[in-house]
């Protein structure tokens, strides 16, 4: 491994990470935009960082191309389902009020919960508190993201840090609000960022193929 940073549309990424004690790789990134009138407008840079043992969880697609697995939903529900820490860092490219980016999220995530038959009080209350922990930042240029999925438990933590602030944080502690956000940014076809999607596989295929 280089130790080099990534550039993702000119925003540096580390290419590891080491959130507990064991080292994360940057094994997918992309980015998420949105095209109007041919005028591509990009809105932040990810990257997606996981323990390089998740190769091990993963040997049943060995030999599959990456655009291969890029189109396989299950290749990603087995690699969101890993038991493997897996780190999420969001760069701000196009400055947005905090309050947007946790609507968003929030409309995303309750979709798909309701779609699954998931949606009950407990989910819409934890929904509620990452709503109001974005409400009041703003995101500028360069903001930082972050989603950090424990191994051993179905938890997240969503970290928030701009120039100038220290980091705030949040626990988000009930499981099926952890799982759709982890599949809004990996997961497959349906993952916010298509570029993502297609690196991970990418990687992940030269990788099992060593």
């Amino acid at each position: 491994m280089g130790t080099e940073m990534v550039n993702v549309d000119e925003i540096p990424f580390p290419p590891q990470i080491a959130i507990t004690t064991k080292p994360l790789s940057l094994l997918g990134h992309g980015i998420t935009d949105i095209e109007i009138h041919f005028l591509q407008i990009k809105f932040t840079a990810i990257g997606v960082y996981l323990e390089p043992e998740i190769v091990g969880h993963l040997q049943q697609w060995k030999g599959k191309p990456g655009n291969e697995l890029a189109e396989n939903d299950d290749f990603f529900e087995a690699l969101i389902a890993a038991p493997v820490e897996k780190f999420l860092r969001v760069v701000v490219i196009k400055e947005i009020k905090g309050s947007q980016y946790g609507v968003q999220l929030e409309s995303v995530v309750r979709d798909r919960l309701a779609e699954a038959d998931k949606y009950e009080e407990e989910e819409e209350e934890a929904l509620e508190k990452i709503v109001e922990f974005f409400q009041s930042k703003y995101m500028k240029k360069n903001s930082i993201i972050t989603f950090y999925f424990p191994s051993t438990s179905p938890t997240a933590e969503i970290g928030f840090a701009t120039e100038g602030k220290e980091e705030s944080k949040i626990k988000v502690e009930n499981a099926n609000v952890v799982e759709m956000i982890k599949k809004w940014y990996m997961g497959g076809s349906r993952g916010v960022s298509a570029t993502t999607i297609s690196s991970l596989a990418n990687t992940i295929s030269t990788e099992l193929a060593k």
